[in-house]
């Protein structure tokens, strides 16, 4: 689903007592999320000073708008977005996240998995979370080796989970056999 405002990171809370904040980056490079212009926190437009980068991957920033810890704090969770037009258009085979939320997701074979709902990097690789018309949703791993194709055109991704992968997902997921709830 293509979007006009693309997010480049979130802010993970306050830094010091002087308006500085921690942002957690989406961008390549972290220092990059001053590199786009002026950045939108819900409604409020900010520029941004990059002030230095913690050891934990965290960009510490600075924006005249916000001068203490208070108005630093009320930003924790917030989504930091950007014109899609002040980021590069992305080369090759490369996608920005936003554009495959909501895209039909389905095997090799073309069977239904359900939907894209989000794409989670918890440090190991990135993870598909889908949700099928019933049931709860299935995490699924979304590397090179897994996604032989993006068809944004047709708005479908093609996932191709590790054999048994959607079996032991679909039986974590059902009741158990004595009819009981856990």
């Amino acid at each position: 689903m293509i979007t006009d405002r693309l997010a480049i990171g979130a802010v993970a809370g306050a830094h010091g007592v002087r308006g500085q904040f921690k942002v957690k980056p989406f961008t390549e490079a972290p220092r990059d999320i001053a590199a786009y212009g002026p950045v939108m926190a819900g409604d409020r437009q900010m520029t941004l000073v990059v002030k230095g980068v913690a050891s934990n991957g965290m960009v510490i920033v600075a924006a005249d708008e916000i001068t203490d810890r208070d108005a630093a704090q009320a930003l924790r969770g917030t989504e930091l977005t950007v014109a899609r037009g002040s980021l590069p258009v992305p080369e090759g085979d490369d996608v920005y996240h936003a554009d495959l939320i909501g895209l039909a997701a389905e095997t090799p074979d073309g069977a239904p998995l359900g939907r894209l709902v989000a794409l989670h990097d918890f440090g190991a690789g990135e993870i598909a979370e889908v949700k099928p018309e019933k049931g709860p949703s299935v995490m699924l791993p979304f590397g090179s080796d897994y996604v032989p194709e993006i068809d944004l055109e047709g708005g479908r991704v093609v996932i191709a989970p590790p054999d048994g992968l959607l079996e032991m997902a679909a039986a974590a997921g059902s009741p158990p056999e004595d009819g009981r709830d856990g």
